[in-house]
């Protein structure tokens, strides 16, 4: 009988041991962009036409969109609250860069925007945070500015067109104007 547990006890010992060694691991590693070092928190400037925020004076691209800051680097694009820490990989391209012109910097550089002379407003740090949020809301680089390119045409925004289906119906079951009501003749 002893034999019988000892034997049992070892089995057990060995059928716990090996599908503990039999755990998988597996780790992507995938690599974080290099630090951009600045003097100083970053300028940006409003591309026209859009939300989107870009640094200028830095050779690769920057951009804040949203409360973010965006960059790409090796074909994926990273995304942080902090200009220059806590970059995380983001598992698809941002929706905002297909609105981003691929010239841009030479219509930076140059100060024309479509033909139109652009007076590009450097926009310090502190108050693009401040202020991102109603300046989306309000429109106001749009409204108030346009962009601060002249000449610039304003933005079509399309709405909703009201239902060609007529006056609202009675529901079903609901009796109609009676006699006595004018409206119903």
């Amino acid at each position: 009988m002893k034999k019988l547990i000892y034997t049992t006890i070892v089995f057990v010992f060995l059928i716990v041991a090996s599908t503990t060694m039999a755990q998988v691991s597996v780790r992507i590693n995938i690599p974080l962009p290099p630090p951009i070092i600045f003097p100083a928190p970053p300028q940006v400037v409003i591309i026209p036409e859009t939300d989107d925020y870009v640094v200028p004076d830095v050779h690769d691209e920057i951009y804040f969109v949203g409360g973010w800051w965006w960059r790409p680097w090796q074909g994926r694009w990273y995304r942080s609250r902090y200009h220059d820490r806590g970059w995380r990989v983001n598992s698809f391209p941002p929706p905002f860069y297909k609105t981003v012109p691929p010239g841009w910097r030479n219509d930076y550089r140059d100060r024309r925007w479509k033909g139109h002379p652009w007076q590009h407003e450097r926009i310090p740090h502190d108050r693009l945070h401040k202020n991102w949020r109603s300046w989306h809301h309000d429109r106001y680089w749009e409204r108030n500015k346009s962009w601060n390119v002249q000449g610039l045409p304003p933005k079509k925004h399309y709405q909703k067109t009201p239902s060609k289906r007529g006056p609202a119906q009675p529901p079903r079951g609901a009796k109609g104007p009676n006699k006595h009501d004018k409206r119903g003749r």
